[in-house]
């Protein structure tokens, strides 16, 4: 019977291979984009991301100094018998994810006002940083999943959540959005980026999107939207670390949710960086059984 301990156990070793490796539709967009650069610097660049990438792989290590705050997507199974404290085993599994990639230890001690201005240091123990509230999502189905994402801090300096006036054209809701991509991907220095975006109702369920595009999303699956916007991107001439070059962007992660009888549409977007999105699911089934993806 699936119990805490499954759980606990799962999300830890989810967490280090999200930390850890890229996926098979990345390792394809990096070796796809070498194989294309034209710029000798960028391609260059491009070489030794991917090699940091395996070397991460091999060692079960991090691939960025910069460890990432954990984000996770659950989805429940309408037929899944849940233990009690389930949500709580997440968490704990999270820490101890944490603990063992190891991620950076950068959770801020004190009060409100103290956290806000760091007035009091920093905990020495990675497993201090909480995740962000967990998402969760009701599917067909006998099985938990649970996708941890790191979000790091130089694409969240670079995201941008924002009102549009739709004029009921989706070429200006989207056209907007690849021209906030493009000037902020200019700006980020860790390129090339994967662009996640997600249209919604609210601030907060424009977010929610973004952060199921990253959740879901493929590389080798790429719609005529997502191409448009990585080709705005790209057009642009970043390339791979800021070098110059063709890859500024390898993909896009779009997904538009519910929409409301209004004249704006709320996007959030966010140019992810080159070891982005760190993801991994793990999914559970009542008799305890795991399986890591």
């Amino acid at each position: 019977m699936l119990n805490c301990q499954n759980i606990c156990d799962g999300v830890s070793e989810c967490l280090v291979k999200a930390g850890s490796s890229y996926r098979p539709d990345q390792l394809e967009a990096f070796s796809a984009a070498i194989e294309k650069e034209t710029h000798p610097n960028a391609r260059w660049a491009l070489e030794r991301l991917l090699e940091n990438a395996q070397a991460a792989n091999k060692n079960h290590s991090p691939l960025c100094d910069d460890t990432g705050i954990p984000h996770l997507f659950a989805e429940i199974g309408d037929e899944i018998v849940l233990p009690a404290a389930w949500l709580t085993a997440i968490h704990a599994g999270v820490a101890q994810g944490l603990r063992t990639l190891p991620g950076r230890p950068m959770a801020v001690q004190g009060n409100d006002i103290e956290r806000v201005e760091q007035s009091k240091g920093l905990y020495d123990d990675p497993g201090e940083i909480l995740p962000v509230p967990v998402v969760c999502k009701p599917v067909p189905g006998s099985q938990l999943s649970v996708t941890v994402l790191l979000q790091g801090g130089g694409p969240e300096i670079r995201a941008k959540t924002h009102r549009v006036f739709h004029k009921r054209s989706i070429d200006n809701v989207l056209g907007q959005s690849a021209e906030w991509m493009a000037e902020e991907v200019r700006n980020l220095g860790c390129t090339p980026a994967i662009l996640a975006i997600g249209v919604g109702r609210s601030h907060a369920e424009a977010s929610i999107r973004m952060l199921e595009a990253m959740s879901t999303g493929d590389l080798r699956k790429q719609s005529e939207w997502e191409q448009k916007i990585t080709a705005i991107v790209n057009a642009e001439k970043a390339g791979a670390l800021g070098l110059g070059g063709d890859a500024s962007a390898l993909g896009t992660f779009l997904n538009i949710g519910p929409l409301r009888a209004s004249g704006i549409r709320v996007v959030c977007a966010r140019p992810c960086c080159c070891v982005e999105p760190r993801r991994s699911t793990v999914a559970f089934s009542s008799n305890g059984s795991m399986a890591l993806g």
